[in-house]
């Protein structure tokens, strides 16, 4: 069974779900394909959206109940979606913003789509110094890093991890966004696929389809990985089992760039 650690499932919180019924609507569907749990993870201090924690833990309080009266078998658990500010790290030592499962490990690090702050070095840093892991979302969709995979090989080196999204893995979000996510595959800098969902529709709660294309790209018992154990383990704050040592990309960045 699947674990998905990044999903905008929550009613009315963010630009996921706009309400319970297509909240359980994309409960039904996560379950359906296969996945045990979600980490609910809302958009949070990106200058639109303000979700602190309590706000989240209640919402997934009261959805997971929704879910049980429906015999939905899925259980749900808190986190966030966190844009890179200025005050994070105050933020965090305030409890304003929730680290997955509110463990005080793992932290899923949101960029803006068209940049890289120059200071994000020093943030990780910062990050690590208080035994905090970022987990980077979605960086083939960011039109930096897509075309970067140098960045993202130091960034995972120096202490961060990569999540990327199963609908990219199979174009949906298109052909740079996918060629980016099997070039991180076959140089290990992906540690979890998730589904990053934010309705019923157009963006649903399914991890298997990007299972099955990281399957071709690095065994089946990787891919599993990526959505099992690996997941199970930053749920519980625990060092990844399955971590695999990141491989320089063989390609500069102009290489990639042009090709």
């Amino acid at each position: 069974m699947m674990i998905d650690l990044h999903c905008h499932l929550l009613p009315e919180l963010d630009d996921g779900a706009k309400n319970l019924e297509d909240s359980l609507k994309m409960c039904s569907i996560a379950a359906e394909d296969g996945i045990k749990t979600i980490v609910a993870t809302p958009h949070t201090m990106d200058g639109v959206y303000v979700n602190e924690k309590q706000t989240i833990k209640n919402a997934v309080q009261a959805l997971n109940k929704k879910v049980e009266e429906k015999k939905i078998p899925l259980n749900i658990l808190p986190g966030a979606d966190v844009h890179i500010n200025v005050d994070l790290l105050d933020l965090l030592k305030e409890g304003k913003a929730i680290t997955i499962n509110d463990n005080q490990r793992y932290l899923l690090l949101e960029f803006p789509h068209r940049s890289v702050p120059p200071n994000i070095k020093n943030l990780i840093f910062d990050l690590n110094i208080q035994n905090l892991m970022p987990i980077i979302t979605h960086p083939e969709r960011n039109m930096v890093l897509q075309n970067d995979l140098d960045l993202l090989y130091e960034l995972v080196l120096q202490g961060s991890m990569l999540q990327i999204t199963a609908l990219s893995l199979v174009g949906e979000f298109g052909p740079g966004a996918e060629k980016c996510c099997c070039e991180l595959l076959k140089n290990n800098l992906v540690h979890v696929i998730a589904t990053d969902a934010h309705s019923p529709e157009s963006r649903p709660p399914v991890l298997s389809i990007g299972v099955e294309k990281a399957a071709k790209i690095i065994g089946e018992e990787m891919a599993q990985a990526l959505v099992t154990s690996n997941p199970e383990a930053i749920i519980q704050g625990n060092d990844l089992p399955d971590y695999q040592e990141p491989e320089k990309p063989k390609k500069s960045f102009f290489q990639r760039l042009f090709s």
